[in-house]
């Protein structure tokens, strides 16, 4: 299978890489656009174009399955859809999903007709035309392959030399139109490549499902990286990946149409994607969830820590903490001081003393360090609340608690130059306030 021994499925696979690797590309500014809709509705568009197509080839006594024939039916039928739907948002008051809802549905219902009228027609040999519907990607030849590798080729060079254009177009529209860039002509050159992809993947994967094929690829390498030009290259190779495995896949299983593999395959990687991304996936948020809580949890124990030895006299010195004024200081259970105390002792932050039958907490010399310098910040970022955001200070405690874990060192240097503090570790303002 995956050695290609076959004439018919190296074409085949061939083709539906390249074509992968395209609506990868397209797919991820379309998706980044927010128009997948258009999309759908776009690919639903072109059924009426490939039935009125195949009945003026045969009225004019020629071959009604010539496929360039279908596919210039089908791009004129899409980009009439789209002009329609261009033409209800620009004109009137509906939203876009409205005029994409409309078109898809009217083009569709049209599309089915027409097919319908197809059947009935005289000396018609209509049967196979419903393969445009779900695909019937082994029905490819050389010169399908090579229409496919043109479009492939110039979708992906276009997007590409007009990357800069496309990511303004895509992430601030508003910004683009006031500085003078072609915001409608970028929008339909869009829509065009769109279009390009959709029809000649038609055959491929059908055209209900090519939207899957632009839109799934984009999705999966959205989970991968924040960067557009990484989602881009990502996005096609996914795209090519999907084509290859499922048109292989396929060709092991007669039963089994390529499109439908296509879409599982695509979908089995967005799956993956979404479970183990490393810019959003769901198994990478938990761990750094689990992280950042683990964290907090560290911090909380030792600035208690320290604030029960401030408390203990100035100035401030390291010595065992009875147990009991942790739980007092901030209302943990038992369990949950355990767990907290067991996690600072694996980090070498405290040890954990006896005295009298009395369980106490000694910080070690680096937790004493990190002790101070939590504080530290916290009654920085205290003051900085009091000073400039007029936060109460019977209140600042608990908004810089809510901050107080995410500071890193530039905004800590920055909050040291906009107070200007003194090198000592300063008093809690919320306690001077508030007795």
């Amino acid at each position: 299978m995956l050695f290609l021994q076959s004439y018919n499925t190296r074409i085949v696979v061939a083709g539906t890489t390249l074509l992968g690797l395209a609506c990868g590309i397209v797919g991820a500014f379309l998706l980044l656009r927010k128009r997948s809709l258009m999309g759908d509705a776009l690919s639903h568009a072109t059924l009426p174009g490939i039935g009125i197509a195949f009945l003026v080839m045969t009225a004019a006594g020629g071959d009604g399955k010539s496929l360039p024939g279908l596919l210039f039916g089908a791009t004129v039928s899409g980009v009439l859809g789209v002009l329609c739907m261009l033409a209800i948002r620009n004109t009137t008051r509906l939203r876009d999903d409205v005029a994409m809802g409309f078109v898809l549905s009217v083009f569709f219902g049209t599309g089915v007709a027409v097919l319908r009228m197809v059947q009935t027609f005289p000396g018609a040999q209509a049967a196979g035309l419903e393969s445009f519907i779900y695909g019937k990607a082994a029905s490819m030849i050389f010169s399908d392959v090579v229409l496919i590798s043109v479009v492939a080729v110039l979708a992906t060079a276009t997007a590409l030399i007009l990357l800069k254009e496309f990511t303004l177009l895509c992430f601030d529209e508003a910004f683009a139109s006031s500085t003078g860039w072609p915001v409608l002509r970028l929008d339909i050159l869009l829509l065009v490549l769109v279009t390009a992809v959709t029809v000649t993947g038609i055959q491929a994967v059908g055209l209900i499902l090519i939207i899957a094929f632009l839109i799934i690829p984009a999705a999966a390498a959205r989970f991968w990286t924040y960067r557009l030009s990484q989602m881009l290259w990502i996005s096609g190779i996914g795209g090519a990946v999907s084509g290859w495995l499922g048109a292989s896949v396929s060709a092991l299983f007669a039963d089994l149409p390529a499109g439908a593999l296509i879409v599982l395959t695509a979908a089995s990687l967005f799956l993956i994607s979404m479970l183990f991304g490393t810019a959003g996936g769901v198994i990478p948020k938990l761990l750094d969830q689990a992280r950042l809580q683990r964290r907090i949890g560290r911090q909380h124990l030792l600035r208690s820590a320290y604030e029960i030895l401030e408390s203990m006299g100035e100035p401030v010195s390291n010595h065992p903490i009875p147990r009991e004024l942790l739980l007092e200081h901030r209302s943990w259970s038992n369990a949950e001081l355990s767990r907290l105390l067991n996690q600072a002792r694996h980090e070498d932050h405290i040890e954990l003393e006896t005295f009298r039958d009395s369980a106490m907490i000694h910080l070690s010399e680096s937790g004493f360090g990190e002790a101070s310098r939590i504080t530290r910040n916290h009654r920085l970022w205290e003051l900085y609340l009091i000073t400039h955001a007029d936060i109460a200070p019977s209140h600042v405690d608990r908004d810089a608690d809510l901050v107080e874990h995410i500071l890193g060192s530039e905004m800590v240097r920055a909050l040291e130059a906009e107070l200007k503090p003194r090198p000592a570790i300063p008093s809690s303002p919320h306690q001077i306030q508030t007795g």
